[in-house]
């Protein structure tokens, strides 16, 4: 039987909200052994002069944990 949890995390990127989710689920693995999957929960944008700075994704990631 395995047992999974989910934590929450949250990452940005200057370039898109593809970048930042694909970064926040590898710097995720780094520290969360058995990532499984993830999910956005939300995504937000930071805008500087009328432009889109920085874009923010709420990440739910599910790891298994070990027996």
């Amino acid at each position: 039987m395995s047992v999974a949890r989910v934590t929450e995390i949250i990452s940005s990127s200057t370039k898109s909200f593809e970048d930042a989710t694909e970064k926040g689920v590898a710097r995720a693995s780094e520290t969360l052994k058995n990532v499984q999957g993830a999910w956005v929960k939300d995504m937000k944008v930071t805008v500087d002069d009328g432009k889109i700075s920085e874009y923010r994704v709420g990440l739910m990631v599910t790891f298994v944990l070990d027996d």
